[in-house]
């Protein structure tokens, strides 16, 4: 499972629909909700972002 979701398209993935997901949410869900889904779903962008630079700086 590992390798699965450390594969770069996964990565991708989870980098771009978390962010528009987190961009989205508090225009779409009203209160606390919608602030929490952002947030959330931008701490699994950003750590999707992250693990992106990382194999990218260790690629060459």
């Amino acid at each position: 499972m590992k390798s699965l979701l450390s594969s770069k398209p996964v990565l991708w993935f989870l980098f771009l629909f978390n962010a528009a997901v987190a961009a989205v949410a508090p225009f779409v869900v009203d209160g606390s909700q919608g602030v929490m889904t952002a947030v959330g779903m931008g701490v699994v962008a950003a750590g999707a972002g992250v693990s992106l630079v990382r194999d990218k700086g260790a690629a060459k």
